[in-house]
């Protein structure tokens, strides 16, 4: 086992459970490698205010090192006290993508400052809203996209899912650059290509001082598949997407069954 600097996890489908909270063993774990030294850190596709305001009900006050936020778009350091944004989505493009759905069956969000900003109020947003424990916000999109954004995400039910990416492979814009991905059973985000975790957990790295070779990540789904890639230690849940469990160092037990624990237990801390 090389040795590990930080630990940085995703949050949905790996951090939080199916009941969208985080066991006690997760906690008790993330504690034992914070006293070892090891930061510990989130990479997520929620934006960072957001997270903020939940660690406190997740049991994780006070245990979080860095976060990286909007799928790497934010980040922010609590040990150096360091914040930045970057590459947000121009509000013109946002309108091209959302008109390329407008026939289908589907909302949108726009994830900023701790809100979901939406233009319509619909059971999609609402159960967004609720899982997520993110307060969302109808507003004029008219307005609200005269200024960049860091992504747009189309909310749908899951069985329109792959018509939504069927869909996302005729979009095309010749002015603005965008990439597009499966993010959850019922998310579809845009935003900048430059843009992905493995960008916002190299800042991290660099201003702690570390590699990537000295990174372990942790996570689940398709947007997690770039930083298992570039990680010293790509760890997937049980739950995970196949494509992203193709690249992983170790897969570990699923999100309801103490998966994190379980790893770091026996690989990061030799424990039984």
């Amino acid at each position: 086992m090389r040795q590990v600097k930080a630990i940085m996890c995703d949050v949905d489908g790996t951090l939080l459970t199916d009941e969208h909270v985080v066991s006690p063993l997760t906690v008790e774990a993330i504690k034992k490698v914070r006293e070892k030294g090891i930061l510990f850190g989130l990479a997520t596709g929620r934006d960072v205010k957001s997270v903020k305001a939940l660690l406190k009900e997740w049991g994780l006050d006070g245990l979080i090192d860095s976060i990286v936020g909007t799928g790497g778009a934010e980040i922010s350091d609590f040990v150096l006290g360091v914040e930045k944004e970057s590459y947000p989505l121009e509000g013109e493009l946002i309108h091209e993508i959302i008109s390329h759905y407008q026939d289908m069956d589907v909302n949108f969000a726009v994830p900023y400052d701790g809100i979901l900003y939406v233009p319509k109020d619909d059971g999609l947003i609402q159960m967004l809203s609720r899982d997520d424990q993110i307060p969302y916000q109808v507003v004029d999109f008219d307005k609200f996209l005269t200024e960049p954004r860091p992504k747009v995400m189309i909310v749908c039910q899951p069985s329109l899912m792959e018509a939504v990416i069927e869909r996302s492979q005729t979009f095309q814009n010749g002015k603005y650059k965008s990439a597009a991905l499966k993010t959850a059973s019922i998310l579809f985000e845009y935003m900048d290509p430059r843009v992905n975790k493995t960008r916002g957990l190299n800042q991290i790295a660099e201003l702690h001082g570390f590699s990537m070779e000295e990174l372990c990540t942790i996570g689940d789904a398709d947007n997690d598949y770039d930083m298992t890639l570039h990680a010293g230690l790509g760890v997937v849940m049980g739950n995970g997407s196949e494509k992203t469990k193709s690249v992983a160092d170790y897969i570990t037990d699923d999100n309801n069954h103490d998966g994190i624990w379980k790893f770091i237990n026996q690989h990061i801390l030799g424990e039984e």
